[in-house]
């Protein structure tokens, strides 16, 4: 093509896909209107920065990803000045300036710098081998690296630094991932959609850490290695950050021009300078940053059609996000946090790994997440943009569009009903309709039946639908309603979660939801400290307690009273305390203004009034005398109230107060399905209170005396006794079998009383006294999860653990009429 000085100069200040991508807009519809000369800082034509992820991992060559070769340059007669940065920009002279010194004219300008990666400011950072994950010089340096072997970190879990550890790893490298949020690429995906993803990742052989916080980068000439905040180091020969990317803003910033997020924009793409315009990555439109490819299109199109004198105007976008990591399907779009009058459609497939969650207010999509199958993507993503009312097709919604189009019954039970007698109904236990319908037959008259019988939907539920139409169908009215559920996310009692969470090896609360196909995305306030507690005492050690699955109490480790302050209550083991730590209490209810000192009904010293924010240094001063929480808000060992037995009273058989310490400092710290109360009482009389207590103790001439599922609440009952014995040992014995067994098998938030009740004591005596063996593992168990459960909670939250739980509030003072005026 031949240059033609006359015609008006457009500079392009970046060589990338917004950059060059603008060009092509403007060729497309006046080729002849402007001469064109494009800088880029790297040496290479335009490419795609997409696709990197498979140049690294040695699925295309740079070859395959060039968009625009130098054919193309030429033949539009674009002038590349490649390998040469911008700068400076002098808006007056209009004229940019080059690294090399070069300085070219414009009468357009248009900046398309994208973004500049984000180091996190650690120290070590600036270590040889630490690298980001942005340009082809990125990929040549992970290449290199992965060429000796070795030991890689990517820090960040998302997208680039998931393709940039699926890349090293196929290169031989041994990869471990730190993100510092709970769930991988939690701006795409929610929890549930961030395990399975997890859960694929890992089976490939890398190492995901959620929850890290990178402390430092260890090394002295070269990275040896990464230190954790919690301690921890991973050795690595090559780190990857890969936590982010900010709008590269500088050359914008000193060249005078508005800046907020991003270099500031109107809906032409035209800057605070009319003859400056921006695109891309670096700029902001109406208050929004955006690091996707459509909306960069989208921006391309209104800038073209602006420099033609032909305005359209760029309104902001809609983005969703459909993604292939690692080989593996994700689709999200819109806001899928839920929130007030929002419902959630799930669907799971716990044996095909997918995942669906549609979120649906005021009957219009709002937001979708799809991990495994993104077929129906695209149309849940135009219903969206369009907001369409979805209430003719919402109970087919989440089976796509085919079957909600017209591909499926519109009544279920029809649908059911037509299936052949040899249609698998459960894939789990390889059960057909007509073996569920003859089983129905038989008398089997609800869903717990058929489980019992012949073992639908007694695995992982996801057929629960389909046994419930058979019974309705074959039973109509006469179908029996089945056990009580866990609460409205799933079909399964509280009893087969804890069975299969065994039976399966489950390990994580999103892997319990998946494989047993919960139907909503998280969970809900009743089934998620359920789920806690029951992988917390199912995998002592391995699992990680969940805080945000627990109860306000349960998190603060404070009760939180009526006015929003909290109560304190250090343990006092056995009721006995000394002068010291009544020195140390009566100092904290002076330091911090506390209103009131109460003695509980449990031989304790309750504080009351204490602000949020000054919980950690409460604990902090009741530590330096030596107590520690006295669990007094959880699920666990609340007290165990004594009295003085043989030492100091006349009627006295036994020494209980020594016994009843014994008791707390072994049992304390232990997690519960609910509170669990003791008492040894130290003769017949009973003064210690032993027989309305979870587990008590009566010391008489011969021994002692056990008792069992005692409650002094709304629903008084008394103990039952359970056996008889003649030493200390025995009865620390038989409490940790008994408090083993009730953590083993009572459902969550039911007390012994309750559940004895449920189970019959006999039950109880049959395991604990007549079996020794059962009896053994029973207490063994129990003083094995022991070992991982004497941890001060208080002590950790003193040392700044979770310190932000105990932020203050900010306060909201109304200004007076008189101050406006």
């Amino acid at each position: 093509m031949t240059h033609h000085i006359d015609r008006p100069h457009l500079v392009v200040i970046g060589n990338g896909m917004a950059g060059c991508r603008a060009v092509e807009e403007l060729l497309a519809r006046d080729p002849g209107r402007y001469r064109v000369t494009i800088f880029g800082a790297e040496p290479h034509v335009n490419y795609n920065r997409i696709m990197l992820s498979p140049v690294l991992a040695g699925e295309k060559t740079f070859d395959e990803i060039v968009i625009n070769p130098r054919d193309w340059y030429d033949g539009n007669g674009i002038e590349l000045v490649a390998g040469d940065s911008v700068t400076g920009i002098d808006r007056a002279a209009r004229t940019v300036t080059a690294a090399s010194g070069r300085t070219v004219s414009y009468d357009k300008l248009l900046i398309a710098t994208g973004s500049d990666p984000f180091i996190i400011p650690v120290p070590g950072k600036d270590l040889p081998g630490v690298i980001s994950f942005r340009d082809m010089k990125d990929v040549d340096a992970m290449l290199a690296a992965a060429g000796k072997g070795g030991d890689a970190v990517v820090i960040g879990g998302g997208l680039l630094g998931l393709e940039a550890a699926h890349g090293l790893t196929l290169r031989g490298m041994k990869v471990t991932v730190l993100h510092l949020m709970p769930t991988l690429m939690e701006r795409q995906l929610d929890e549930a959609a961030g395990w399975l993803l997890k859960s694929e990742l890992e089976s490939r052989g890398q190492t995901i850490l959620t929850g890290a916080d990178t402390a430092e980068i260890l090394g002295t000439d070269h990275v040896e290695g990464v230190k954790l905040k919690d301690g921890r180091v991973i050795p690595a020969s090559l780190v990857v950050m890969a936590v982010g990317i900010r709008p590269s803003t500088a050359l914008a910033r000193e060249a005078g021009l508005a800046v907020g997020r991003g270099i500031q924009v109107d809906d032409h793409m035209v800057t605070s300078d009319a003859n400056v315009l921006a695109v891309g990555e670096c700029v902001e439109h109406d208050g929004n940053v955006y690091g996707l490819v459509a909306p960069l299109w989208e921006m391309c199109r209104a800038l073209a059609d602006g420099l033609v004198e032909a305005h359209t105007g760029y309104r902001g976008s809609v983005t969703s996000t459909k993604l292939k990591v690692s080989g593996i399907d994700l689709f999200s779009a819109g806001d899928f946090s839920g929130g007030d009058g929002a419902e959630d459609i799930v669907l799971r497939d716990a044996s095909r790994g997918i995942y669906k969650r549609v979120v649906v207010k005021d009957d219009r999509i709002v937001g979708a997440v799809l991990y495994g199958d993104t077929a129906d993507g695209s149309w849940y993503f135009d219903l969206l943009k369009k907001q369409e009312d979805i209430s003719d097709l919402r109970d087919l919604l989440i089976f796509g569009q085919a079957f909600a189009q017209g591909g499926g019954q519109a009544d279920p039970k029809a649908a059911v009903a037509a299936l052949s007698d040899d249609a698998e109904i459960c894939g789990c236990n390889g059960v057909s309709k007509g073996q569920v319908v003859a089983c129905i037959e038989k008398g089997a008259c609800s869903l717990d039946a058929v489980r019992a019988g012949c073992k639908a939907s007694a695995s992982c539920g996801s057929c629960t639908g389909l046994v419930e139409t058979l019974l309705a169908v074959t039973l109509g009215d006469a179908v029996q309603a089945g056990p009580k559920t866990m609460c409205k996310c799933t079909s399964f009692g509280h009893d087969d979660v804890r069975r299969e969470i065994v039976a399966q090896g489950m390990r994580s609360i999103p892997e319990v939801m998946q494989k047993l196909h919960w139907s909503t995305p998280d969970g809900c306030s009743s089934c998620r400290p359920a789920l806690n507690y029951y992988l917390l005492c199912a995998l002592p050690g391995d699992y990680q307690d969940d805080q945000q699955s627990r109860f306000v109490n349960e998190r603060m480790h404070a009760n939180i009273q009526k006015d929003g302050t909290y109560s304190v209550v250090p343990r006092m083991w056995g009721g006995i305390t000394t002068p010291q730590e009544l020195r140390a209490i009566a100092d904290v209810v002076e330091k911090y203004d506390a209103p009131m000192v109460k003695v509980t009904g449990g031989q304790r010293l309750d504080i009351f009034g204490i602000r949020k924010e000054d919980l950690p240094a409460v604990w902090a001063d009741l530590n330096a005398a030596g107590m520690v929480s006295g669990h007094a808000y959880g699920k666990a060992l609340r007290t165990v109230k004594t009295c003085v037995g043989s030492e100091w009273c006349r009627f006295g058989t036994q020494d209980s107060t020594g016994l009843g310490v014994k008791l707390e400092r072994g049992f304390w710290g232990s997690w519960m399905p609910h509170k669990f109360k003791m008492a040894v009482s130290g003769c017949p009389r009973n003064c210690a209170e032993a027989t309305i207590k979870d587990f008590g103790v009566v010391c008489v001439d011969s021994g002692y005396e056990l008792h069992v599922g005692g409650n002094g609440g709304i629903h008084v009952r008394a103990t039952d006794l359970l056996v008889k014995v003649a030493t200390e040992e025995e009865s620390l014995h038989y409490a940790a079998a008994f408090v083993q067994l009730y953590r083993e098998e009572a459902r969550y938030l039911e007390r012994t009383a309750p559940w004895i009740e449920r189970t019959g004591l006999q039950y109880v005596k049959d395991r604990i006294v007549e079996d020794e063996a059962g009896r053994d593992a029973l207490a063994a168990r129990f003083w094995h999860s022991q070992t991982f459960s004497q941890d001060d909670p208080w002590a950790e939250r003193a040392a700044g653990q979770e310190r932000e739980q105990h932020a203050h509030m900010a306060a909201f003072n109304p200004i007076r009429v008189e101050e406006i005026a």
